[in-house]
C-alpha cells in the first residue's frame, strides 16, 4: 500500500460510521471499474426530490445564510 492511501485511510477511519460507508461504496466502486452513471440509493433520491421541491417553491438561502455556511471552519 502506498503512503498516500494509508494516511487517507486513516483519515477515513476517523470519519463517522455514516461517511465511512459512503468511503467503501466509493472505493469499490473504483475498485471494480465502474465507468457507468452513478445510481442514487432511495435515500438520496428523496434527498434530491425534496430539494428540488423547495428550489421550485423558491425555498432558497438568504444572503446571510449563505455568508454564515461560508465562514464555518472546513473540517479536514
Amino acid at each position: 500500500m502506498n503512503k498516500a492511501l494509508e494516511q487517507a485511510l486513516g483519515k477515513v477511519l476517523r470519519l463517522s460510521e455514516a461517511e465511512q460507508d459512503v468511503a467503501a461504496e466509493l472505493l469499490e466502486q473504483l475498485a471494480v471499474g465502474s465507468s457507468g452513471p452513478y445510481e442514487l440509493t432511495d435515500s438520496e433520491r428523496s434527498i434530491v426530490d425534496a430539494a428540488l421541491q423547495r428550489a421550485r417553491s423558491g425555498a432558497f438561502a438568504s444572503d446571510a445564510e449563505v455568508e454564515a455556511a461560508l465562514r464555518r471552519p472546513w473540517r479536514g
